[in-house]
């Protein structure tokens, strides 16, 4: 099981917000730890990857249940 270091809730916020409270968030997390954010806008998956993409953050998964996303990411140094 994956340790969860920090939670942004951005559900019901569209795009960019979910990914703006992930990147401040992504500061509060020590280099290797877990970002879990909680997000209902339907272009978080894509969204998400690519912002792992550009940044060298590690995108652990991204699941969807009952219309919310969780996605877990890792970060980097």
């Amino acid at each position: 099981m994956t340790t969860i270091d920090r939670t942004v809730d951005a559900r019901g916020l569209n795009c960019p917000m979910p990914i703006l409270r992930a990147r401040k968030a992504l500061g509060e997390v020590p280099v290797g730890g877990v970002l879990e954010v909680l997000a209902s806008d339907a272009g978080a998956p894509a969204d998400f990857e690519a912002f792992a993409k550009t940044t060298g953050h590690v995108l652990l998964s991204c699941d969807a249940m009952d219309g919310v996303f969780r996605i877990l990411l890792q970060r980097s140094a």
